[in-house]
């Protein structure tokens, strides 16, 4: 009897995992999160959005937009900063945007923000909720995670989705 009751829980898993699988084109994830590689002081933009002035690390991460719901996620973790008086904090760094950017460094680059969310002191933060306003054309989707606050800073990036897959 368990033998055969383990092997219908088997079932239902594989089942629940098959219906679940998502076909859909317009979801894009990216399955690791980096942080920005740039010597101190130097700019390294991304289409006409700066970098941050400092080199990033990141343990981990990942983010996924759905470009026809505009359904977003993110979550990084170990988000910090190598070099300076810094080193292996987040620095002044509090708060933080995801960005979905498409067609970047075209005339017709869109930029689309979620809220701002903490980054703690370990520079950990996530994000689950929508980006609006995301256009049927939206080539060549990039995702970045930018500075929100201090003020100072805001904008510039400092991570971004790497390892992107479309669909499934």
């Amino acid at each position: 009897m368990k033998k055969v009751l383990a092997v219908l829980l088997s079932l239902a898993f594989c089942a629940a995992a098959i219906l679940a699988r998502d076909d859909d084109d317009s979801i894009v994830r990216w399955r690791t999160i980096v942080g920005v590689i740039t010597a101190q002081g130097v700019d390294n933009p991304v289409g006409n959005i700066h970098s941050g002035t400092f080199a990033w690390s990141a343990r981990s991460g990942r983010a996924s937009v759905s470009l026809s719901s505009g359904a977003a996620s993110f979550e990084v973790d170990g988000l910090v900063i190598n070099g300076s008086t810094f080193t292996g904090t987040p620095g002044p760094i509090t708060a933080v945007t995801g960005t979905l950017v498409c067609n970047a460094g075209q005339d017709n680059q869109a930029v689309l923000d979620t809220p701002a969310v903490a980054l703690s002191a370990r520079g950990d933060a996530h994000f689950t909720g929508h980006i609006a306003g995301i256009a049927a054309n939206c080539g060549n989707p990039l995702f970045l995670i930018r500075i929100a606050t201090p003020a100072g800073a805001a904008g510039r990036w400092i991570a971004t989705g790497a390892d992107r897959v479309t669909g499934d």
